[in-house]
């Protein structure tokens, strides 16, 4: 027995010692997902159990080392843990875009004292965080933001608004880009760190068509940063006024979280759907709807083969940089498809909103949500043109 194959097999005794039953069940609403924070709670015994064991193992960032609070394991043993919790359909321990978004920002940016504080913070579900990217009118556009941080000598004073800003009403912290000198559009942008409950940070939800509102949009009155945290641990993430250094990176990674959409368990879901209506009808599956499903598992696992490739030439450092752009695109498309086809199953019944068959209407709000994938972290267009530019070299417009 191999070395991986030592780990895969003690993996799958750790998972079956660990995780609850009721970890292996799909996710029915937003309390099966924990977050964390400072004001987080547990749904039940179950989640609380799960949470535990995976922060005692390092097991909500695996792949970080171990003394950022992470289980320091190699690329392997991370693909490998990856697929076991797959194999039993194990929820997520902690969802959060510290883990997402930020912890690869500061892995790659931050200073010992920023990876000693916020990474163990954000490994144990201690500090949940929220993005402060878009604002009106800076949309794609990024790097026209307006948002001002005035120096004050030992602080900034913050003031400006933020858009689409997902859970703000809900986060302990905002990674936020802080335009800190007019002058210069590129390199006059800081990325800051700092907490919600400062006095003048203030947040509105925005409520979507699918009748949620996971977005925010979040204002800043005179919010005074300070420059530094404590020794080695500044409140921004680089150097001052390059923050779309950072931002660019982040922004990889966001991509990357958002086309993760795409794949899944391809057509579980749509399957399960399509047999219970098939049986509610008394009759067999619409034909043409099953060759759409088969067209989607080919798509969904072409899909996940290009992401493994991109992952291993990440390894030998032969990626493109565009290549999350890539994930983007396909993934977020791909995830639209799949609630279409989920609402094509599920035929009238699917467009009901309210019932407790549907779960609240489930089929229909996460179909309707599903559009602003293509929208969140880069549009599909915007996407498209950064690939026909840098890796297909076709000229500009």
């Amino acid at each position: 027995m191999s070395d991986l194959d030592a780990f895969r097999q003690e993996t799958r005794e750790w998972l079956e010692a660990n995780c609850p039953p009721e970890m292996r069940e799909a996710v029915r609403d937003e309390e099966d997902i924990y977050w964390g924070g400072r004001n987080a709670s547990f749904k039940n015994d179950a989640q609380k159990a799960w949470f535990e064991a995976c922060v005692a193992k390092g097991y909500t960032v695996p792949a970080w080392p171990k003394e950022y609070g992470g289980a320091g394991l190699t690329p392997p043993e991370a693909k490998v843990l990856r697929e076991e919790m797959s194999r039993i359909n194990a929820r997520p321990p902690l969802s959060s875009f510290g883990i997402w978004m930020l912890g690869p920002a500061l892995l790659h940016f931050g200073t010992e004292g920023q990876k000693q504080r916020f990474l163990n913070e954000i490994a144990r579900g201690e500090i949940r965080w929220c993005q402060g990217y878009s604002e009106p009118g800076s949309g794609s556009d990024l790097v026209s933001l307006q948002t001002f941080g005035e120096d004050k000598g030992d602080h900034w004073v913050v003031n400006g608004q933020k858009i689409w800003t997902s859970y703000a009403d809900h986060a302990d912290w905002i990674f936020c880009l802080v335009r800190t000198d007019k002058e210069n559009k590129y390199q006059g942008i800081t990325f800051m760190l700092y907490d919600m409950a400062n006095e003048g940070v203030t947040t509105k939800p925005i409520l979507l068509i699918s009748g949620n509102s996971p977005f925010c949009e979040t204002f800043f009155d005179d919010v005074k940063v300070p420059k530094s945290y404590g020794d080695d641990c500044p409140a921004y993430v680089g150097q001052v006024n390059r923050g779309w250094d950072v931002a660019k990176y982040l922004l990889g990674h966001e991509r990357e979280m958002i086309s993760g959409a795409g794949g899944g368990d391809r057509t579980a879901a749509i399957g399960a759907a399509m047999l219970r209506q098939a049986a509610k009808d008394g009759g067999s599956l619409d034909p043409m709807l099953r060759a759409e499903l088969a067209m989607f598992d080919v798509d969904a696992l072409a899909y996940t083969a290009m992401g493994e490739k991109f992952l291993d030439e990440i390894k030998v450092g032969k990626a493109h940089p565009a290549q999350p752009n890539m994930m983007k695109y396909a993934g977020t498309e791909l995830n639209k498809r799949r609630h279409e086809l989920m609402m094509s199953a599920g035929g009238s019944r699917a467009l009901e909103w309210e019932s407790e068959e549907t779960g609240g209407g489930k089929p229909s709000r996460n179909w309707l949500r599903t559009k602003a994938n293509s929208i969140e972290g880069g549009t599909s267009e915007v996407m498209l043109n950064v690939i026909s530019k840098r890796i297909l070299d076709l000229p500009g417009a």
